[in-house]
């Protein structure tokens, strides 16, 4: 779910890493045009699991290349140390909140930090609002494993006769179930 807003003050302690998380999501999309990541620098600050590789189309990246180089250019001085990651900025909470949000549209997946227990994990999710609906629509699938939280949202007007809708299909959404162990 897109989160515009700042992100919480309660991340406190965790913030450098925090901002550093998504500072790093930000240059791997810029410098290597959205290569797809399947390794994520350790530790990861989320609360919740990620579906990996993080991938982004070619098409989204460019709508939104212009906004990314902005927040980029925003948050540079915090990132060169120019100026202190504090959890008492407003402006740097509301940057990182807007940057964030884009990042969780553009993957498909919310990023949820360690001190955010009032949000939903991280994890995938799907969010979709069509008017009119003329022949398949899938909210997500995965053959094989998306794990972690995951949700689907499907705003749809009308479906069509002889249209379908589903709103997820599965072999594997959501953790693996614990097996008994022995």
């Amino acid at each position: 779910m897109s989160d515009f807003s700042a992100l919480s003050a309660l991340l406190g302690a965790g913030l450098p890493a925090t901002f550093t998380f998504l500072y790093q999501r930000l240059e791997n999309l810029l410098e290597r045009r959205g290569a797809p990541e399947a390794d994520l620098a350790l530790p990861v600050p989320l609360r919740g699991e990620l579906a990996l590789p993080l991938t982004v189309g070619e098409e989204q990246l460019a709508a939104h290349q212009g906004e990314l180089e902005l927040l980029r250019d925003a948050l540079g001085a915090y990132h060169r140390g120019a100026a202190p990651v504090d959890a008492d900025n407003p402006e740097l909470l509301r940057m990182l909140g807007r940057l964030r949000g884009r990042l969780e549209d553009l993957y498909g997946q919310r990023l949820t930090f360690q001190g955010e227990e009032d949000r939903q994990p991280s994890g995938p999710f799907s969010r979709q609002k069509i008017h009119t609906v003329r022949g398949h629509v899938t909210g997500m699938h995965a053959d094989d494993t998306i794990s972690g939280h995951a949700e689907t949202d499907q705003d749809i007007t009308t479906v069509a006769e002889g249209a379908t809708v589903t709103g997820m299909r599965a072999r594997n959404i959501g953790s693996p179930p614990k097996r008994p162990q022995r």
